[in-house]
């Protein structure tokens, strides 16, 4: 049930990102959800797109270096105590939560998150086990 994400490398020159984004848009594709770690030399953006394969061609005919990960999408009302219901869920399995960031959602009702975790497999049991609910990829394209 995992989603995919989009992890680029890019050097922090001016320009880069310019590239990344209009390929991305070139190719007709949604940005659902982005987070970027920078140092001063190079960062790494990451993305939930409506198509990470469609993506990940249009990037890498660019000439960026890309890769997909399987990260971990969960939706939860978008009240106080929700995100932390779902992280004290996480510790008590002891699963690490890597790094999250969340996702741009209109209900108002519903929050979502992407949280990168060692055990996708196991994160997503707990979770589920806990009632919380996990987003899909096809979820990702209905937002």
């Amino acid at each position: 049930m995992a989603v995919r994400q989009i992890s680029i490398f890019v050097e922090n020159r001016e320009g880069k990102l310019d590239l990344i984004t209009s390929s991305i848009a070139k190719a007709g594709v949604d940005i659902r959800a982005m987070s970027v770690a920078d140092t001063q030399d190079f960062g790494i953006f990451r993305l939930i797109v409506t198509d990470p394969e469609k993506t990940k061609e249009a990037l890498e005919s660019s000439g960026c270096f890309v890769s997909i990960t399987n990260v971990v999408g969960v939706s939860m009302p978008d009240v106080p105590g929700s995100l932390a219901n779902v992280v004290s869920i996480l510790a008590k399995n002891n699963i690490n939560v890597e790094y999250m960031y969340a996702f741009i959602t209109v209900s108002k009702k519903n929050a979502s998150v992407v949280l990168r975790v060692a055990d996708n497999e196991e994160a997503e049991r707990v979770l589920t086990e806990n009632g919380i609910t996990l987003l899909e990829e096809k979820d990702i394209v209905d937002m």
